[in-house]
């Protein structure tokens, strides 16, 4: 046997003779990091299930019925401002009339007709919803979709129904944040 030939029982000796000089390879790239978990929306959900149950405690309230009176106020405005607007003491600045419009319409109308008064700089306007006698359940649609829409704008300090000269249940007195 030779130097370079190794014994046949070194199997492993024997097989790198076979392959010869060999280079290493280099080493694997590293695996991709784990990715970072999604931020938390803490607030967003914290504001949807305050949504959600601000909601049903309006879907709880029994619905405003053809002869009820509109009447809210936010706790900055004091109590004989809402008895001055009941009264019809402030001058409506402007008017929307809601008769005859569908509820998604006249939603839209109002969400607009406020919008506009706002960057007008009105603070009181009147918004003519109607009394609702000829709703087919007995519940005026337009005005429960007025109160609803009123209580929810941070634009709006308070509203009540108009005096009967005014409109009576039928329209609303709405007095809006100065700019």
């Amino acid at each position: 046997m030779t130097a370079q030939t190794p014994p046949d029982d070194d199997d492993a000796a024997l097989f790198r003779t076979a392959i010869g000089p060999v280079r290493e390879l280099p080493a694997p790239p590293a695996p991709p990091p784990k990715p970072r978990p999604r931020p938390t929306t803490r607030m967003r959900d914290l504001d949807e299930a305050d949504a959600r149950s601000e909601f049903q405690r309006a879907l709880d309230e029994a619905p405003l019925l053809a002869g009820d009176t509109l009447s809210h106020r936010r706790d900055e405005v004091p109590p004989r401002v809402l008895k001055r607007l009941a009264r019809g003491e402030y001058a409506a600045q402007d008017e929307l009339d809601l008769h005859l419009a569908a509820s998604a319409q006249a939603e839209a109308m109002l969400r607009r007709f406020l919008r506009e008064t706002v960057d007008a700089g009105y603070t009181c306007v009147r918004v003519i919803h109607g009394k609702g006698l000829h709703a087919p359940d007995g519940v005026p649609t337009l005005k429960n979709l007025v109160d609803r829409l009123l209580r929810q704008r941070a634009d709006v300090l308070a509203f009540h129904s108009a005096p009967p000269a005014q409109g009576g249940t039928g329209a609303v007195l709405v007095l809006l944040a100065a700019r």
